[in-house]
C-alpha cells in the first residue's frame, strides 16, 4: 500500500513512516501549495491512499464523486508525532484493505465508508 501524505501532516512522522517501511509521499515533495483537486488527481494517478487532517477532502470524495485512491482523515488533536503514528498503525492494523475507502481517525473511534466513484 503507498500513502500520500498532505501538507498538513508532519513531515517528522512522514520520516518515520518512511523508516518503518512504509511508501509514502509527502505532498509538497512533488508540489507546494497543490490544490485539493490536484491533490486527489495525484493519488488517483499514482495509486496513493491520501492522509490528510483536511475535512475538504471528504467532500469532495463523497460528494462529489472525485477519483481518489482512498482517503484516511485525521479528525484528532494532533498531541504529537507518536500519537499519530499509532493511531495510524493501529489503522492499519484494523482495515487490511484501504483503497476506494473514506476512513475517518477519531480519537477513539475509526469509521469507515466505502467510496462509489465515478470511473
Amino acid at each position: 500500500m503507498k500513502f500520500l501524505a498532505n501538507e498538513n501532516i508532519p513531515l517528522e512522522l512522514v520520516k518515520e513512516l518512511r523508516d518503518s517501511g512504509y511508501d509514502i509521499l509527502r505532498v509538497d515533495e512533488v508540489k507546494k501549495g497543490m490544490k485539493d483537486n490536484e491533490v486527489l488527481d495525484l493519488s488517483f494517478k499514482e495509486k496513493r491512499v491520501l492522509i490528510t487532517f483536511d475535512k475538504d477532502f471528504g467532500r469532495l470524495a463523497v460528494k462529489e464523486k472525485r477519483k481518489t485512491t482512498g482517503i484516511i482523515l485525521l479528525r484528532m488533536q494532533p498531541k504529537s508525532i507518536p500519537y499519530i503514528k499509532d493511531k495510524l498503525l493501529l489503522l492499519f492494523k484494523k482495515i487490511k484493505e484501504l483503497e476506494g475507502k473514506f476512513i475517518v481517525v477519531e480519537e477513539n473511534l475509526i469509521r469507515e465508508r466505502k467510496l462509489n466513484q465515478e470511473v
